[in-house]
């Protein structure tokens, strides 16, 4: 019995841990049906391509496995198709070593990257490796390009600034003998309310007797160049302009500066943006207080070193400035006043992210030498986007044997000149859908933040075995297939060791796995049949209305639909989108191209006070409504205006009660309970009109007028008179009389206490002069007493 228990114990032990494995074996469960296939599912994972390997019952997939696995299975390990990565060094020029005040070199001649072109041949799951040398070149060419805000905040710091530029030019020369230094300066979007528009606030925006140059967005007023005292002029000569608002268009001066690489004069080298300000910025989606909303374009629009789209563009985002900085390779340095506002000061810190080549510092800092110095002291390296699926990883070897991985992995500090860092970078990928680029090379960059160099990486992908390549088509081994790699790679709609079989003959999943668009769930999108792995499409009862496409997915009925009509009646429906007629545009093609419905009675698009979009106007001035932008709901007179019609239409009365229904059906007319029900301004997305006026009678009667969306006039009234009352009798005479008794009573009672207190007074006095009676009684007695003695 004990040995029965023991024997049945052992082979459950061996099948469970058979499906443990099994289960944990990525390249059986990958179900592989090609070489190709196999080994994509990963770096451990062969595919036998002895044409005997295969047993009875086994399926095509079975050929893939782990290597051990095939051996022991009895493939020939020279059998067995595995594939390995490599890496190619194209171009490894070593590092310059180049000293201050040797002979100058052209930037393309200076090397601080190693190797600068190199070529990964990679596999899934098996990463390949490289090292990457930097080292700070001496004497390295500096273009720096010195912004200025000249706004009215900054009059008191003007001449700091100013003397800042000039102390900017002296101590870059101390770094390095090839540099160049430009100017620029910015005010504000010369529209409302930035900027006062009247013209002379435009001629002098300035309060009093001073005397200030026009606003202005941005103005590119030097090229980069290496005269210096040319620079020292202009920065001389700068006056302040002004506006209103405490925010400045900084970013819009950013951004033209980044992007207007010709005219500014940018070289190929080390690029630095000195942003001087006291002031915080605008950011995108402010341009809407200025009826701006279109978004800024990324384009650079200089005429005569002008910036002439601030007010048709609006102001950057953060990470739009943060992609063009990185793509022009610009690190910007924040050089701030010591007055610099504490709001300011926040938004640097928590609104710019942290990928964006900023240094932040006060004026003193920025004309320290070590500053200067320990600008490029740390090292970080970004790379271009990544084929999907394909990871990237860094592990840095810095200074004193520090060594980072992960993020940190990507940046050593603490770099000097003459330093040398060593960074090794790894790649590998995965896939989940297939090789990345469908197995075509592609080509990535990484280079160090704030410097021109790079390192260009090819990247080839294994997706196919080299067995691969001596496929026979149509081979006698295979029915409508390809015999390659040992066994047959079938057509699409055939199955079997020999592609025997039709998807007619078998339904397995992986005949439909042809008729699946991108490995989902559906078969072809519910919308056919799959035949031999071919998607065989419904027909409607419409016979105008069918379903299209490899798997079904497209349509000619399902598109968008305006009017209650199919791309609004102006297009056609192809897979599911409209292709509109000329004139016509839009998701349903009901967006009209022509502006003639938009022009006023003045000859002039929507009056001069809007856009014309889809042929309609969209009034940019809050106050005007209407077809033309023509109408003012909220203009004074409006309540006088509709008076008479809203007291004819809601009482009956008025001087128009007779003529109403002629002169006064131009508007809706709803009636409400009391003032609380009437539209608020929050409650619509129009101008409403608030009115009060009083009748002949007195009576005040409560309104609001406004023009909705559908251009319709409405008015909501209340619907009973606020009339003064007349005075209410019974309690007047009632309040009299009360008033007259009580004051009686009053009298009475005071009259009353007068009299008590007399009559006491009266009484103590006969009290008094009863007293002295008996005391001149007794007086005379004791006389006449001593009168007979």
């Amino acid at each position: 019995m004990d040995l029965k228990l023991l024997l049945i114990s052992t082979l459950l032990g061996l099948f469970c841990c058979s499906n443990a494995q099994k289960e944990g074996n990525e390249c059986i469960n990958a179900n592989a049906k090609y070489c190709g296939e196999c080994i994509q599912a990963g770096a451990k994972c062969g595919w036998c391509t002895d044409p005997n390997f295969l047993k009875q019952g086994e399926t095509v997939s079975t050929r893939c496995d782990e290597l051990d696995s095939l051996i022991k299975r009895g493939c020939d390990k020279a059998m067995i198709e595995n594939p390995h990565g490599e890496q190619k060094t194209l171009k490894n020029k070593p590092v310059t070593h180049r000293k201050k005040g040797a002979e100058k070199l052209d930037p393309e001649d200076i090397t601080q990257i190693k190797p600068q072109k190199l070529s990964l041949t990679l596999r899934s799951g098996e990463p390949q490796s490289f090292d990457l040398t930097f080292k700070r070149a001496e004497d390295y060419p500096i273009d720096l390009y010195y912004l200025m805000d000249l706004s009215y905040s900054m009059k008191d710091d003007l001449e700091n600034v100013k003397n800042l530029g000039t102390s900017l030019m002296l101590e870059m020369e101390k770094i390095t003998s090839d540099f160049k230094i430009g100017f620029g300066s910015f005010v504000e979007k010369t529209v409302m309310p930035y900027i006062s528009t009247t013209p002379a606030k435009l001629l002098n925006p300035c309060t009093g007797d001073q005397n200030c140059t026009s606003p202005f967005s941005y103005k590119n007023v030097l090229n980069l160049t290496s005269d210096g005292k040319k620079f020292n002029t202009l920065v001389g000569q700068q006056h302040i302009s002004g506006n209103l608002d405490s925010p400045e268009g900084g970013f819009d001066a950013i951004m033209q500066v980044a992007v207007c690489g010709d005219q500014i004069g940018w070289r190929n080298v080390t690029r630095l943006l000195v942003f001087s300000t006291d002031a915080g910025f605008h950011f995108a989606g402010d341009g809407k207080l200025g009826g701006i909303v279109l978004p800024n374009d990324g384009k650079c629009h200089l005429e005569n070193n002008m910036y002439t789209m601030s007010h048709y563009y609006d102001y950057p985002s953060i990470a739009h400035l943060v992609q063009k900085l990185s793509d022009n390779n610009i690190q910007t340095i924040f050089a701030v006043t010591e007055e610099f506002h504490l709001c300011v000061w926040f938004t640097v810190q928590t609104k710019l992210p942290d990928n964006i080549p900023v240094q932040k510092m006060e004026t003193v800092m920025l004309l320290s030498l070590g500053f200067w110095q320990s600008l490029s002291s740390e090292v970080i390296l970004e790379n271009s986007k990544l084929p999907e699926g394909v990871t990237i990883a860094y592990t840095s070897h810095c200074k004193n044997g520090v060594v980072s991985e992960g993020e940190n992995g990507r940046k050593c500090s603490n770099i000097s000149i003459g330093d040398e860092v060593r960074m090794e970078i790894a790649f590998s990928f995965v896939t989940s859908k297939g090789c990345p680029k469908q197995g075509k090379t592609d080509t990535i960059k990484i280079k160090p933040l704030g410097f021109t160099e790079e390192v260009e990486i090819t990247l080839n992908f294994i997706c196919e075995c080299e067995c691969h390549k001596d496929g026979i088509k149509n081979s006698p081994l295979c029915h409508n297939g390809t015999y390659e790699c040992g066994a047959c790679k079938c057509n699409e709609g055939r199955v079997g060791r020999q592609c025997e079989c039709s998807s007619n003959d078998v339904a397995t999943e992986d005949m439909d796995r042809t008729c699946r668009k991108d490995n989902g769930t559906d078969i072809c999108s519910n919308n056919g049949d799959c035949v031999c792995g071919t998607c065989e499409c419904k027909k409607r009862d419409n016979p105008e209305e069918r379903y299209s496409g490899q798997y079904c997915e497209c349509d000619n009925f399902n598109c968008d639909r305006s009017g209650n009509k199919l791309c609004g009646g102006h297009g056609r429906c192809e897979c599911r989108v409209c292709i509109c007629d000329p004139m016509w545009t839009g998701s349903a093609c009901d967006c009209s191209l022509d502006n003639s419905t938009c022009m006023a009675s003045n000859k002039q698009i929507c009056n001069g006070r809007g856009t014309c979009e889809c042929g309609t106007c969209k009034c940019t001035d809050p106050k005007f409504q209407g077809p033309t932008c023509e109408t003012c709901p909220t203009c004074p007179g409006v309540c006088t205006e509709h008076k008479e019609c809203v007291q004819c239409r809601a009482f009956g009365t008025g001087e128009k009660k007779d003529t109403c229904e002629r002169d006064c059906s131009y508007f809706n007319l709803i009636k409400v309970k009391d003032r609380e029900k009437l539209p608020q301004p929050n409650d619509a997305s129009y101008p409403v009109m608030h009115c009060k006026e009083r009748d002949a009678n007195d009576c005040w009667f409560y309104y609001t007028y406004a023009v909705n969306n559908n251009t319709e006039k409405e008015v909501h009234v209340v619907d009973t008179l606020d009339c003064p009352s007349g005075p209410d009798i019974i309690p007047i005479v009632a309040g009299v009389v009360a008033g007259i008794v009580l004051i009686g009573l009053a009298l009475l009672l005071i009259w009353k206490l007068l009299m008590i207190i007399h009559d006491r007074r009266e009484f103590a006095k006969f009290e008094k002069e009863k007293m002295n009676a008996k005391w001149d009684t007794v007086s005379v007695w004791h006389f006449d007493q001593l009168s007979e003695r």
